[in-house]
């Protein structure tokens, strides 16, 4: 159960990236669970850093600083949530715990069957 315990951890180590080795190496249900919920979190925080970038950068052509500051402060929101999320979710894999996010946990536990 350890080696489980530590590749779940390692699914969350780079993001989603490392989300998607484990997806396709791993097929220990426990462990995919974490592979999924890891590509669905941190890809989707990406996604969404990258959207609001553009969004600031358009922003501050059209309209001055005071759009692009705005951006800026909910993408560095989004990136302290994101740390957050990523050092409880190690911790709790490591402890063998399937902890679920709202929304993306049930979406990880119906794909990583």
């Amino acid at each position: 159960m350890e080696d489980k315990k530590l590749a779940a951890l390692l699914s969350y180590l780079l993001g989603w990236i490392t989300g998607i080795i484990f997806l396709l190496i791993e097929k220990d249900s426990y462990v995919r669970f974490h592979a999924v919920q890891s590509i669905l979190t941190f890809g989707g925080l990406d996604i969404l850093i990258i959207i609001l970038s553009i969004l600031a950068s358009i922003g501050s052509a059209l309209g001055g600083w005071g759009i692009w500051l705005i951006f800026h402060w909910i993408i560095n929101l989004i990136w302290l949530v994101s740390v957050i999320l990523w050092i409880v979710l190690m911790i709790k894999a490591y402890q063998g715990e399937r902890f679920k996010l709202p929304i993306v946990g049930d979406l990880a536990e119906k794909y990583a069957a």
